[in-house]
């Protein structure tokens, strides 16, 4: 239940924005008022809603406790008293999910980067099943994916490959799937029938703007090469391909898909903002949970988080102990929705009972 001296400080706080707005207040103060105030509206509506319920309630118990209230007003009374107590939870449950510690990046696209792991040609082969998982289940959801750079391996599959992921709640979804991702299945080229395990994995980064990240010239070295194709033959006659060396945290990037050295290093630039935002974003993490391993949405890529078992038919995420026995839909991405829900449940309920202590 949460308490009355939280419903007063938010009620307090929504009085005090809507009092600071309309006595007009400075250009750069209006923009975080305002974006506070949108936050906050459907969290005192919601507020509304049950401090009317237990108003009504409290009225009612009145009328209950009066020995000159009739038979049929106290029946009605009783009858309407169960309604609310039934509905006063559930009002209670939803404020509390509004309440819930916001990750300001859910609302970005993403960058997803695959990459195939232990496992050879398999692993390979794997990593493009991944990435035409994540298609599908992106149109499925309306989105647009975009290939952005993409290494093919001899026998198909890819040895990595990142695309952009541009639509609504992109990155609320698709950050569940940060981590190695482990295979075991037969592989078409082996004759005795022997179970392989192979392993791909997975990045998925918030796409980054200039507003969150601000790169200096001086920080970047810029190298420019000729692009490369399978086995290392020139693939083009200009210069075009680009590597970009963020030199103060290390992080290198190579774009060469586009024959324009422009449009390489645009990408090129995209894909290191992402990547420096997000190891902010990690940091910030760090410090605030303590073990990250603890949360289901870490993004922690060192970590084994599912397995796809073909000979069984089964997917398990190891995460939050998940199996499910529709490998076949999943792997084509109708069924990856169960999976990325169940997911998003586990880790409200784990903040859910943070916040509780709070309340």
């Amino acid at each position: 239940m949460i308490k009355q001296e939280k419903i007063d400080q938010l009620l307090s706080r929504f009085d005090a924005i809507e009092s600071e707005l309309s006595s007009g207040p400075p250009a750069e103060k209006l923009i975080a008022l305002s974006k506070e105030h949108a936050d906050l509206s459907p969290v005192i509506e919601m507020l509304r809603k049950i401090v009317s319920a237990r108003d009504e309630i409290s009225d009612l118990k009145e009328i209950l406790a009066d020995k000159d209230s009739d038979a049929e007003m106290t029946e009605m009374a009783k009858e309407e008293i169960l309604d609310l107590e039934k509905t006063l939870p559930n009002l209670e449950h939803d404020l509390q999910i509004q309440l819930l510690p916001k990750d300001m990046a859910d609302e970005k696209n993403a960058i997803l980067e695959i990459r195939a792991g232990t496992g050879g040609d398999e692993a390979a082969l794997f990593a493009g099943d991944l990435f035409r998982m994540y298609q599908r289940y992106a149109s499925l959801n309306g989105w647009k994916v975009e290939t952005m750079s993409a290494s093919s391996s001899e026998r198909g599959g890819y040895k990595e490959i990142i695309a952009s992921v541009t639509g609504k709640g992109v990155f609320a979804k698709l950050k569940y799937e940060s981590g190695v991702h482990r295979v075991q299945r037969v592989p078409s080229t082996e004759s005795g029938g022997r179970v392989h395990t192979s392993a791909a994995t997975v990045a998925v980064l918030p796409e980054a703007e200039e507003v969150d990240v601000k790169i200096e010239d001086k920080d970047l070295r810029i190298d420019v090469f000729r692009a490369s194709g399978p086995g290392g033959q020139s693939v083009n006659t200009t210069d075009s391909a680009i590597r970009i060396t963020h030199l103060p945290t290390g992080i290198v990037v190579i774009q060469q898909d586009e024959k324009s050295q422009h449009k390489n290093r645009a990408k090129g630039m995209m894909v290191l903002r992402s990547r420096i935002y997000e190891a902010e974003r990690q940091r910030l993490h760090d410090i605030r949970a303590g073990d990250r391993k603890e949360q289901v949405g870490s993004g922690d890529r060192s970590e084994r988080i599912r397995t796809y078992n073909f000979p069984q038919g089964r997917v398990s995420d190891h995460r939050i102990n998940l199996t499910l026995y529709k490998l076949d839909k999943l792997i084509a991405g109708d069924g990856l929705h169960e999976m990325i829900n169940a997911l998003i449940n586990d880790d409200q309920a784990r903040k859910l009972s943070a916040l509780q202590d709070e309340m």
